[in-house]
């Protein structure tokens, strides 16, 4: 079980100890934008690799050590090493590999907060990871050294969240109107169509699909459909405790798939397996 301890962090040890993660949720003056603080550190060699799936995650990831390997949906090859780095959404699988020497910080933002953060034209992380001094430029890179010589998980999450929360004072706000249409995907479950959206802000379908991806790195459909994904995921790992649906073609109708068929379709191409598969290993 994760441990919580007087400085608001959950400790998450496995049985032999082969790494340690710590989280920690963000202080109030970061909600909305930020959704977690993490610090992960090796322990001893190994080969470690976990499948992340399409989310609505932006992370922005500072090493200390060894990079790590990330295949977006494929396996890394040797060229796809990343140590310090921020990455957009991605609609697939997110392969991640480490060798037994990783130590890092990872903040995970929303997509409205990333925007305002790194004061960015969103699409230009999509699908890709971008190096901290890209994003950060000089100021990154002190950050990266700030957290490498700070002793403890706590004494790095208050210099991290102080950096994001001064950078978030000066950030413009995101247009109303792409927060409103966000907040509607998200309200909805993903299940308002494109058209009443553009529609109901008097704009056309491509003005929306423009505005709405510079600004969150992927159009409102694919939005969409990542969260239905998560939503039928959700709702199919509550099932294992008997407080969910019944079967995945309830699952199907709840989250607006047109079919079972349309829910394993998309399944596959947004964590590169089958429904089954993946509820199991929750």
């Amino acid at each position: 079980m994760p441990a919580k301890s007087e400085d608001g962090c959950r400790r998450e040890n496995p049985g032999l100890d082969r790494f340690e993660m710590v989280r920690r949720a963000p202080g109030a003056w970061l909600q909305g934008s930020v959704t977690e603080i993490c610090g992960y550190r090796e322990t001893m060699p190994g080969r470690f690799r976990n499948v992340e799936y399409a989310s609505l995650t932006v992370p922005l990831v500072i090493s200390f050590a060894e990079p790590f390997a990330i295949g977006l949906g494929k396996e890394p090859g040797d060229n796809d090493r990343f140590a310090s780095f921020a990455a957009g959404l991605y609609a697939g699988p997110v392969v991640i590999e480490s060798f037994g020497d990783a130590c890092c910080v990872q903040v995970n933002f929303t997509p409205l907060g990333a925007r305002r953060f790194f004061g960015l034209t969103m699409s230009e992380l999509t699908d890709r990871m971008v190096g901290l001094d890209d994003v950060l430029g000089i100021e990154g890179i002190a950050l990266r050294e700030r957290l490498g010589n700070a002793h403890g998980w706590s004494a790095r999450f208050a210099i991290v969240e102080t950096f994001v929360a001064a950078r978030l004072t000066e950030a413009r706000e995101t247009p109303a109107e792409i927060a409103w249409a966000y907040d509607r995907i998200i309200v909805s479950g993903g299940r308002i169509r494109v058209a009443s959206l553009a529609e109901r802000l008097g704009w056309s379908r491509k003005h929306l699909l423009g505005k709405f991806s510079n600004a969150i790195g992927v159009g409102p459909k694919t939005l969409s459909r990542i969260v239905r994904f998560n939503r039928a995921l959700g709702l199919s790992r509550q099932d294992k405790s008997g407080q969910g649906k019944s079967d995945w073609a309830d699952i199907a109708a709840d989250c607006g798939y047109a079919d079972q068929a349309h829910l394993v379709r998309e399944f596959r191409e947004l964590a590169g397996e089958t429904p089954t598969a993946l509820a199991a290993q929750a």
